[in-house]
């Protein structure tokens, strides 16, 4: 009877064991994957690209010679490749890719942020226009390539953009200047510091594959670099290691 006891117990504790083993290895798997997210993705995003400079948009009804509104810009791209490590009997695809919750999370001192699709007529890539202005969602659809322009991205990889421009750093009006150079010394015409206008922005990057979500918080620091006196700055980055993309139900 004594025998029985203690073999009983000796099950329990074993069984508790077990368990207790089982959740903590379940807990090191969760935990796991909030830190590193998913490692093993069909397509990853392997490479973002940033120029950074500034422009004078013509002002009109004025006499000068030289008359405009000086926004900064910066053209973000974001190029996805097929991961060759990742193997599978299935035919994969990119479904959509998209830029979602936009937030400026730390304001320049002077000026005011927004965010610009690719303009789908001739001409420039981006316009200014009020319905060019990306105010929740920036979807692009997979196709068979990428066509900025159209919102598409290679369905096998490829590639999209998104301008964040500072609309509201100021009017520049001369008659002196002989030519105007649009960059980021236009700026510097104004008296203004790149310190004046620095800003971050942050947002989710969703990439769509078969139909399953993956979703990664990407922030950026811009411009990236010292555009007020260099004119045009360029800032690439391949190491993704802080981006961490997790499946989304």
């Amino acid at each position: 009877m004594e025998t029985d006891k203690r073999k009983q117990t000796i099950k329990f504790y074993v069984a508790v064991t077990v368990l207790v083993l089982i959740l903590i290895i379940i807990a090191i798997i969760m935990i796991k994957y909030e830190v590193e997210g998913e490692q093993n993705m069909p397509f990853k995003l392997s490479k973002i690209i940033v120029v950074s400079t500034a422009e004078g948009v013509e002002q009109q009804g004025t006499d000068k010679k030289w008359a405009f509104n000086i926004f900064q810009n910066n053209d973000i791209y974001f190029y996805i490749d097929k991961n060759n490590e990742y193997k599978s009997e299935k035919q994969m695809y990119i479904d959509s890719v998209s830029i979602e919750n936009i937030e400026v999370i730390n304001s320049p001192q002077i000026g005011e942020i927004k965010a610009y699709m690719p303009n789908s007529s001739e001409g420039r890539m981006y316009s200014y226009a009020e319905d060019s202005i990306v105010d929740e969602v920036l979807k692009y659809n997979g196709a068979t390539r990428s066509d900025s322009r159209n919102l598409k991205i290679g369905n096998q990889g490829g590639n999209i953009a998104i301008r964040f421009s500072n609309t509201g750093i100021g009017k520049y009006e001369s008659n002196d200047d002989e030519q105007i150079v649009h960059d980021g010394t236009l700026i510097k015409k104004l008296e203004k510091t790149t310190d004046e206008i620095k800003f971050t922005v942050n947002f989710d990057f969703i990439i769509v594959i078969n139909k399953n979500k993956y979703k990664a918080k990407i922030t950026l620091d811009l411009p990236c670099g010292d555009i007020v006196e260099n004119g045009t700055a360029n800032y690439e980055k391949s190491d993704m290691k802080d981006i961490i993309f997790k499946r989304e139900k």
